[in-house]
């Protein structure tokens, strides 16, 4: 009973006049608020089964009980939520065009604006005026994550645009201009369930409509969450076991790699990352006719478990030999396999994937997203080696690009975005 009173009073507290003074991430994140009832809740609950400490339950009225479905992620940090968080079952990427007269004040409304609404539905709770409150109420791990593009910065002040916010490159097998292209302002909504995501895409789109236009919309989706051993690899629709060979946050030299320092010229964005994102059609009706060696070659790794082919047996994580070769002395692994041609030899030269399928059902690819600290350094040598010579060119086309600057974590009582406009 004291667990269902606390949710109403959640509810209650957030969308009444009272509350508004003390802000929505000032209630969530208190230590004596409602937020810090649940927490008490939580000491039992970390005897289930399959507890994670790294959620919270909602604040949503109707779910008293967590569940799946009823878990929060918190929204508040050094770093935005959503980039080394469990990667959610759906993802919506949605770009927008800033209209003309959206100006720098007007910017800093739009981000105090989309401050509260990200504090309210990530939390479970309908941000205010939401006609449909009940819709919000079990957020099952939604995150939000925004990214600002270089004509929302130049807006703000040109002077501080880093070098790598800018369209990539051209790739000499890139098909773009489908209108998949650039954006001045990105949401990533990522959940466990489509219907918060959905509900939580179109309560961002109420607010943002006055300042803003949507450029693209690409949603992606990975098996999901339970329905695999935690931590196994994502598949893409081609089969393959896609993403091997990811940094991870326990890596000692992870930190590096993907977020941004006071000390990269952009004091602004320290604590952010750059995003780029890629979308790839992927020719499956030709893949169809590729027998399994033919698949296997052209990739380096096998199909069943994404073992490299000089260790079929050793699984996925065993290191790939580029050395190794045949009876016939030819390298086991071609020399124009995907995993060769990606490979670096240079430590700094990663980046941390965050893809996603997409299938749209006229034609299906991947999403390919990843976080790196400068993409020119990052991303683009190893897409000119892909576009260079990858035997997997021959099955798939990039026909978008888009770059972001991913803006800083914010704490409870401020504002996302405000070291840029400061």
């Amino acid at each position: 009973m004291a667990k269902e009173q606390a949710h109403r009073l959640s509810r209650r507290a957030l969308l009444t006049g009272g509350a508004v003074g003390a802000g929505v991430g000032a209630l969530l994140g208190g230590a004596g608020g409602v937020a810090g009832g649940y927490r008490l809740a939580e000491l039992d609950r970390a005897k289930e089964p399959g507890f994670d400490p790294s959620v919270q339950p909602t604040l949503g009225e109707t779910s008293v009980a967590p569940g799946f479905g009823g878990e929060a992620l918190p929204c508040h940090g050094t770093h935005q939520a959503g980039i080394v968080t469990v990667p959610a079952t759906h993802v919506r990427h949605i770009a927008y065009t800033l209209r003309p007269e959206t100006g720098r004040e007007a910017i800093a409304r739009m981000f105090r604006i989309l401050t509260g609404d990200i504090e309210a539905l990530t939390a479970g709770v309908g941000p205010l005026a939401d006609p449909e409150p009940e819709l919000a109420a079990r957020p099952a791990r939604l995150s939000i994550t925004v990214g600002v593009g270089p004509q929302l910065v130049d807006r703000v002040d040109p002077g501080k645009r880093p070098a790598w916010l800018a369209p990539l490159p051209k790739f000499q097998l890139d098909q773009l201009g489908n209108g998949y292209d650039d954006g001045d302002l990105l949401l990533i909504v990522q959940a466990d369930d489509p219907l918060p995501l959905a509900h939580a895409a179109r309560m961002l789109h109420r607010d943002l409509d006055r300042f803003a236009e949507v450029a693209w919309v690409q949603q992606g989706f990975r098996q999901s969450r339970g329905s695999e051993a935690k931590g196994t690899t994502m598949r893409n629709l081609m089969g393959q076991v896609d993403g091997t060979v990811n940094p991870e946050p326990s890596d000692a030299d992870f930190d590096p790699l993907i977020w941004i320092g006071a000390g990269d010229g952009q004091p602004w964005l320290a604590g952010g990352s750059a995003f780029v994102l890629r979308r790839i059609r992927m020719e499956l009706d030709t893949w169809d006719r590729v027998d399994r060696p033919g698949r296997e070659q052209t990739i380096g790794r096998t199909l069943s478990d994404g073992a490299p082919i000089n260790d079929p047996s050793g699984g996925e994580h065993a290191p790939a030999d580029f050395d190794a070769k045949n009876a016939l002395g030819l390298p086991i692994i071609p020399s124009a396999a995907h995993i060769r041609r990606a490979k670096s030899d240079d430590p700094k030269e990663r980046i941390v994937r965050r893809a996603v399928n997409y299938d749209d059902g006229q034609e299906a690819g991947l999403l390919f997203g990843c976080y790196q600290r400068d993409p020119l350094t990052q991303f683009v040598p190893i897409q000119q080696r892909l576009d260079e010579a990858d035997m997997l060119n021959e099955w798939v086309t990039h026909t978008g690009s888009a770059v972001f600057a991913v803006l800083p974590g914010f704490a409870s009582g401020e504002t996302l975005g405000a070291a840029l406009l400061a």
